[in-house]
């Protein structure tokens, strides 16, 4: 963390108080809110808040609003959160005032976990409905890791993010993860499964596909799983999401091939019956992207009503352009 030395003492100054330093030690575990905060520290809201702030205004936190709740997370700058996991790895996780805070929070997470399982039960017979006309999620995950490769990179956003499964199963690979979706409760459902997954290095937050609460320009890979065929224009949708792509980074999308299921637009709000490779392939070029790779997977039930999974892969071709030394090199092994 290169910064002068005024810098450094201020951002020293905000760390160095036992319960500023028990928040980020609670914080690169996970996002919480200022009640949930509260309830861990067993202090008021007024104290936590002070705390906070303090902590924002040395930018080693930050905060975003989810409906009447505001959430609060490590810094989004690599340079803090580096000099804030350095800082919290020297704490001792045996000290009794850790170890109440870590046996409190684990009761907060609980908490979460039982409001996502309500949201399942309440809706999990249309979800396994739809799951049954189509291939297992398992040979798609298989695919998508295959596809994604094994050579870890900074950063993932996966877009509509739902449970969180995606965030959940590339977390070995990216340093920095962000879910995005509209949906309270679905983000209850995917902060869950990431606490019970152990995923410390990726957060969720609500925002819309079409204006995500994200930098451009700063994402190695972005994702979008089942959820091209809900929107009115999955173009756009395509578009916003190369935007946040650095030079030469990787769009994956997710979705089902053309069929003629008329029961989902009227059952489960389906907007779009599939999609064909054509139709991506010329989203994808409209967005400044390649089309690299498809690939189909049958569905598992023979039956007549069923559907077909696809995949596909684009990639940013900035790269390609700026730098004249690939000329002779294709761009997909470059990055």
């Amino acid at each position: 963390m290169h910064v002068s030395l005024d810098t450094m003492v201020d951002t020293l100054k905000a760390a160095a108080e036992s319960s500023r330093l028990r928040i980020l030690v609670l914080l690169s575990r996970g996002d919480l809110t200022v009640s949930d905060l509260t309830e861990i520290l067993g202090q008021s809201q007024p104290r936590v808040s002070r705390h906070l702030k303090l902590l924002l205004d040395a930018g080693l936190i930050g905060r975003y609003q989810e409906g009447s709740w505001a959430f609060f997370r490590l810094s989004d700058a690599d340079s803090s959160r580096d000099f804030v996991q350095r800082l919290v790895s020297g704490v001792r996780e045996a000290d009794p005032q850790v170890v109440r805070d870590l046996e409190r929070l684990a009761s907060v997470k609980r908490k979460r976990q039982d409001r996502a399982a309500e949201y399942f039960s309440e809706n999990a017979a249309s979800w396994d409905h739809i799951r049954s006309l189509h291939a297992p999620d398992r040979a798609v995950e298989a695919a998508l890791l295959k596809l994604v490769g094994k050579r870890p990179f900074q950063t993932m956003l996966d877009l509509g993010t739902g449970t969180g499964r995606l965030l959940e199963i590339f977390a070995p690979l990216y340093r920095r993860g962000i879910g995005i979706d509209m949906s309270r409760e679905m983000l209850t459902v995917a902060r869950a499964n990431l606490d019970k997954a152990g995923v410390a290095n990726a957060q969720v937050r609500q925002g819309d596909i079409f204006s995500p609460p994200v930098e451009r320009n700063a994402f190695d890979l972005v994702t979008i799983h089942q959820v091209l065929h809900y929107l009115d224009d999955p173009a756009r949708a395509i578009g916003e999401a190369a935007r946040l792509l650095r030079p030469s980074g990787r769009l994956v999308i997710v979705d089902f091939a053309p069929h003629s299921l008329e029961f989902l637009r009227d059952q489960h709000a389906h907007m779009r019956l599939g999609f064909s490779d054509r139709q991506i392939a010329d989203w994808f070029a409209e967005a400044g992207l390649d089309l690299e790779d498809s690939q189909e997977f049958e569905p598992r039930s023979q039956a007549e009503a069923r559907l077909t999974v696809k995949l596909w892969l684009g990639r940013d071709r900035r790269l390609l352009i700026a730098d004249p030394s690939n000329s002779t090199t294709p761009a997909r092994e470059i990055a």
